[in-house]
């Protein structure tokens, strides 16, 4: 079977919204559903002490109820109005509601939530509690977004309610295996809980501007449409993600496999996003192919690198004279492009290479690419870009790489 056969859809969707991008899994967006109030007040799903401590936990013993307790002040409903995106990960068509999670970071009134939650709207509001509590809805600024990482700041009156910030944890110390604990709105059953584990570390998934947020937790703690923008907390309480998407499997429902992008991506972006309401980040501008299990089977000059696959009209790499192949395999590589093996002098082995080579650069900036070409060996200085707001095709890696876009990817509806 070819690694184009094996390819399966991923839906990141709201309401239907479908995009297909990784390998083995469908996705879809957990956050944004039809905005509706619901009776439900706080639905703590499992009170169970957790008895396996999280990475660097302070060793509290704490049980779920106890975080639940201790985190429900600080996470908060979202309703957005005026939704007019045609991304799949925003509710779809002309006005409308939608509505997600998120929870308070700062006491002067700073909220964390996903991009795609209030992607497109004009009116959003957030509340505090479950319905009924008596606590209204308030009006909140959106400060800022970042779509490459799904990410968006909020802003309320500090002084409107007695804010209550949830503590940050520290998700490079994560281990597979360790507690997990989402609180949210799944479904408009507003302030749910749910539990789990880190069931994996350093998964990729696609971003609403189809570029790829790297180093993503997954979990099995059960998050659905609506969860989005929500913590992801660990044993002792502090933030280790914001919940983002889940696997699906045709269903439009959690199956288990929920994803979150890592607080230690929060803590990098929201400052800025806070600062200046965007990021600009470097672009080369070719979509890469790793080569290291398939070198020798397509005589390639070397056992690992980054294989161009594409190289963007008007980009970087192609003023630089990056060359993409044009012969198609049947594991879905094209053939005959540069082989790129190191980036400003560091060896490149990988795709994630080449991103990791550039993540700390900033556009503008002037970098070295060492490259393969045939048998021969070149170099090339090239300046970076911008990042533009949509990636060209196939979901790019930070630094305006791909993976090659399989023949069965289904198009956007």
């Amino acid at each position: 079977m070819t690694k184009s056969a094996r390819t399966q859809s991923l839906l990141a969707g709201v309401l239907g919204g479908l995009v297909v991008l990784i390998v083995g899994a469908i996705l879809i967006a957990t956050g944004v559903i039809g905005s509706g109030d619901s009776d439900s007040g706080g639905d703590i799903i499992s009170q169970s002490p957790i008895v396996q401590p999280a990475a660097d936990s302070s060793g509290d013993g704490l049980t779920v109820n106890q975080i639940y307790k201790r985190s429900e002040e600080g996470v908060v409903f979202i309703e957005a109005r005026g939704r007019r995106s045609s991304s799949p990960f925003g509710q779809p068509g002309q006005g409308g509601a939608a509505s997600g999670s998120g929870f308070v970071v700062s006491d002067d009134g700073f909220i964390v939530t996903n991009a795609h939650v209030v992607e497109g709207a004009n009116d959003v509001r957030v509340r505090f509690g479950a319905v009924g509590t008596g606590d209204g809805a308030i009006d909140a600024e959106v400060v800022g977004a970042d779509p490459s990482t799904d990410l968006a700041v909020l802003k309320i009156d500090g002084d409107a309610r007695d804010l209550k910030p949830l503590p940050l944890g520290d998700s490079s110390k994560l281990k597979v295996g360790d507690p997990t604990i989402a609180i949210g709105n799944p479904f408009g059953f507003d302030q749910t809980v749910t539990t789990g584990i880190v069931s994996a570390l350093q998964r990729q998934i696609p971003a609403p501007n189809n570029f790829s947020i790297d180093d993503v937790i997954q979990t099995d703690a059960s998050v659905n449409p609506g969860n989005s923008g929500g913590p992801l907390l660990d044993a002792a309480g502090r933030v280790i993600g914001v919940n983002s998407q889940i696997a699906t499997g045709g269903s439009q429902g959690s199956v288990g496999i929920g994803f979150a992008v890592p607080v230690n991506t929060v803590k990098d972006v929201i400052p800025q996003l806070e600062e200046d309401g965007k990021i600009e980040r470097p672009y080369i501008g070719v979509t890469t192919a790793p080569v290291a299990d398939l070198a020798g089977d397509l005589n390639l000059p070397a056992k690992r690198g980054a294989l161009v696959q594409d190289v963007q009209p008007g980009s970087p790499a192609e003023k630089a004279g990056l060359k993409a192949g044009r012969t198609r395999t049947e594991e879905g590589i094209t053939l005959g492009g540069d082989l790129i093996v190191k980036v400003d002098g560091r060896d490149v082995a990988s795709p994630e290479d080449v991103a990791a080579a550039i993540e700390d650069s900033k556009p503008g900036d002037s970098i070295t690419v060492e490259y393969l070409r045939g048998r021969g060996r070149d170099s090339v200085e090239l300046e970076l870009g911008t990042r533009p707001a949509q990636a060209g095709g196939a979901a790019e890696q930070r630094g305006g790489l791909a993976p090659p876009e399989d023949d069965d990817v289904l198009p956007l509806p």
